[in-house]
């Protein structure tokens, strides 16, 4: 990589402008020590927020890359990850990808030799591990405020979301808590036995559940879906001393400490359990996770310490995403 002169703003471009990409454009343009160039599309809005101001709008990426840039977020859809990514790459661009890294472990190995040929840095947008509840969560963890731990579950659930429709709930959904659950229990998995439901209408899966072993001996449980009417984001940690909940669609972090003191109700017995301890709701700041990444990336390419998910854990995290499908299929269990 290039040293940057810290004097100057550094050039970035964004190649996708759907929802997400609007999201993306919307941090780059007021991203301190940054300044977005342009924005690659090949559907231009007829109406731009004005925030965009000075931003360039191009039809074709290449036009976008020949712009002398510094680094570029792709943000569209999975199934062109790898040839846009390998196009911004063999342009001596570095890259933030939204995740998953591509839409399957053999393309995410070719966008990486890409970036090892060209000595260029690539950032994987797992946008979950900047929610300030999963860091103060990986901290307390860090700190071994459960002691040992015997089971993490995860919860993802929600309605269809109409843009998504290259690839199914595994990909898109699931990766979010594969990346999770290997970061915070930091271990991968062991075996993995994985059950979908497709509807006949449908091209792709639309609901899987998941339970599998971690190299570490802890215990996991996925339930991901997109047939559900309500939306969802869980992640229960539970451990010797007690049991962490994180909320991540509200940032909220409790603790359920187990106790001794006996619930002297016995119609509440059968309810609450013989035994309760104290109930913590942390406070902490709360900010945008997206704006978190973005700083994040930006401070890599200048040198600063930073936390960037890399291109080998986004490796890492597809590799377990195509099993789960593997798994899926065959109606049985996999060991890695």
């Amino acid at each position: 990589m290039k040293d940057f002169n810290l004097k100057n703003k550094l050039r970035a471009g964004l190649i996708g402008f759907g929802v997400m990409g609007k999201n993306h454009a919307r941090i780059l343009s007021n991203l301190d020590n940054v300044e977005l160039i342009g924005i690659a599309d090949p559907f231009i809005p007829n109406q731009i927020d004005s925030f965009l101001d000075g931003a360039h709008f191009y039809k074709d990426p290449v036009e976008l890359l020949n712009q002398e840039l510094d680094y570029c977020v792709i943000a569209v859809p999975t199934n062109l990850h790898k040839n846009i990514a390998i196009l911004a790459l063999e342009n001596g661009v570095n890259c933030l990808i939204e995740k998953p890294i591509a839409v399957n472990y053999i393309e995410g190995i070719e966008i990486e030799s890409v970036a090892k040929k060209n000595n260029l840095l690539v950032g994987i947008g797992h946008i979950e591990r900047y929610n300030a509840a999963v860091q103060q969560l990986k901290i307390r963890l860090l700190k071994r405020e459960l002691g040992q731990i015997f089971q993490i579950s995860t919860r993802r659930l929600g309605p269809h979301p109409v843009r998504i429709n290259d690839v199914g709930v595994v990909k898109d959904l699931a990766t979010h808590d594969i990346d999770l659950i290997m970061w915070l229990m930091e271990s991968n998995f062991k075996t993995i036995s994985a059950h979908s439901y497709q509807n006949k209408a449908k091209i792709v899966e639309e609901l899987v559940s998941v339970n599998g072993l971690l190299e570490n001996g802890i215990i996991v449980n996925m339930q991901i879906n997109w047939v559900s009417p309500y939306k969802e984001r869980k992640i229960v940690i539970t451990g010797e001393k007690g049991t962490f909940v994180v909320d991540t669609l509200n940032s909220e972090l409790i603790y359920f400490e187990n106790g001794n003191h006996m619930v002297s109700q016995e119609a509440l017995m059968h309810l609450k359990g013989v035994s309760q301890g104290n109930c913590t709701s942390f406070a902490f700041n709360r900010p945008e996770p997206l704006l978190v990444e973005h700083q994040n990336f930006r401070d890599k390419i200048l040198g600063r310490s930073a936390e960037i998910i890399s291109i080998k854990e986004g490796l890492s995290t597809i590799k377990i995403a195509d099993f789960f499908l593997k798994s899926s299929k065959i109606g049985s269990s996999i060991e890695l």
